[in-house]
């Protein structure tokens, strides 16, 4: 059964820069699309980034060019190199993985707060 587990999440000042980690258990690793949602307290869990098991990247408006996901298959972890950190950044974020349609598996999250 697949497992995610995020490490990473922290305390930054605004304008700084955090890189979240997301390692998976699991022998498929390089054939699943994987993601980062985050949610605000007070709103719904949110789509970050996708990268798909075909190096696909999308991203969500307010965080490209700012974000950058990526994965190395030989360590079943997936990253989020987070840059120009702002304080509307701040939630938890979630790490998700699924294969082609199928259901999303979620991590169980890390904080990320931005300090003005």
């Amino acid at each position: 059964q697949l497992q995610l587990v995020e490490s990473g999440g922290d305390l930054v000042q605004a304008g700084g820069s955090l890189r979240l980690s997301c390692a998976a258990s699991g022998s498929i690793f390089g054939l699943l699309i994987v993601g980062w949602f985050r949610q605000a307290p007070g709103k719904q869990r949110e789509y970050v980034a996708l990268l798909s098991n075909e190096d696909a990247r999308t991203y969500k408006d307010s965080v490209k060019g700012r974000f950058t996901i990526s994965r190395d298959n030989t360590k079943s972890t997936v990253y989020l190199q987070m840059n120009s950190l702002k304080p509307e950044d701040t939630a938890v974020y979630y790490c998700a993985a699924r294969i082609a349609a199928g259901e999303w598996t979620w991590g169980q999250g890390t904080q990320v707060t931005v300090s003005s």
